[in-house]
């Protein structure tokens, strides 16, 4: 436990010294705690019609307008990052533990198996991304279930090569044959060895995957085949401005603006994470 702790202290005072690194953390969790206090700092219920206050323009009152049903656009901004936040850190770390299980077993076990494996993951992977998620979105319906279920089947294969590229490298590797001449079952080899050295590089590429997730899920719910209204989405929000961009443009900018956020504040901490798990990153900078 405190060795983890350590880590983390040190990933954090290494993201410290790095000033893009830095703001994508504060990116990042500017937007975690707009996901986790939506309820309390919203000013309006984010579904809340009012059709006499549509279309109006940004004031004291609604900080960013309100849309073509007179709901507050600031407080449909707040929740809609709940909506992207949950379904992106959901299905990229459901892709993600997939990812590990299948890759580490890929690479640990028999030939055969590993064979297997290489052929389903290389058959998914070959296929187009918005096809292949228009494809699974018509068989099993439009909503947030499906979504998550496309974006695991997305991204779980790419990950799992991951996984197995850096297991094939590491089960060779001296420390891991002294394990095996020892007596080591594999169970243990696997936990205690390869385990901790291949999550490093996988949070790194899941934290920059996050953003490509947001913007799958904003741009599935722009055409209506994401998250299903009323539930407010960044996606959604920006269908809204893109129908009504005539009589208010405030709403595109309204919606587009966290989407560019988002996306610049977890692809900067990706790659101050980067930065500082990669050991040879590391030694480079001591030198």
């Amino acid at each position: 436990m405190f060795s983890a702790v350590e880590s983390l202290m040190r990933t954090v005072k290494s993201l410290s010294r790095d000033p893009m690194g830095f703001l994508g953390l504060g990116l990042v969790v500017m937007f975690l705690l707009m996901a986790m206090l939506a309820p309390l700092i919203s000013p309006f219920d984010p579904l809340k019609i009012n059709v006499q206050s549509k279309f109006m323009e940004p004031s004291l009152a609604h900080w960013l307008g309100t849309d073509q049903l007179g709901r507050d656009t600031l407080s449909r901004i707040i929740y809609g990052s709940r909506t992207a936040l949950s379904i992106s850190l959901t299905a990229t770390g459901l892709a993600g533990i997939c990812g590990l299980l299948l890759g580490l077993v890929a690479g640990f076990g028999p030939r055969w198996l590993d064979n297997v494996f290489v052929l389903l993951f290389d058959s998914i992977s070959s296929l187009p991304m918005i096809m292949f998620a228009l494809a699974v979105i018509t068989v099993l319906g439009p909503g947030t279930g499906t979504l998550i279920v496309v974006i695991i089947l997305i991204s779980a294969p790419g990950y799992a090569r991951l996984i197995r590229a850096q297991t094939l490298t590491l089960k060779n590797s001296d420390f891991v044959l002294a394990e095996k001449s020892m007596g080591a079952s594999s169970g243990r080899i696997i936990l205690l060895h390869l385990l901790p050295n291949v999550v490093g590089p996988l949070v790194i590429i899941l934290s920059m995957d996050i953003p490509v997730v947001i913007m799958l899920e904003a741009g599935l719910s722009y055409l209506n085949l994401g998250v299903r209204p009323p539930t407010p989405s960044w996606g959604n929000i920006l269908y809204d401005g893109y129908t009504s961009i005539r009589s208010s443009p405030t709403l595109v900018i309204a919606a587009g603006a966290p989407l560019v956020l988002a996306t610049l504040g977890f692809t900067f901490l990706g790659e101050g994470l980067r930065d500082a798990l990669d050991p040879k990153l590391q030694l480079m900078s001591l030198r």
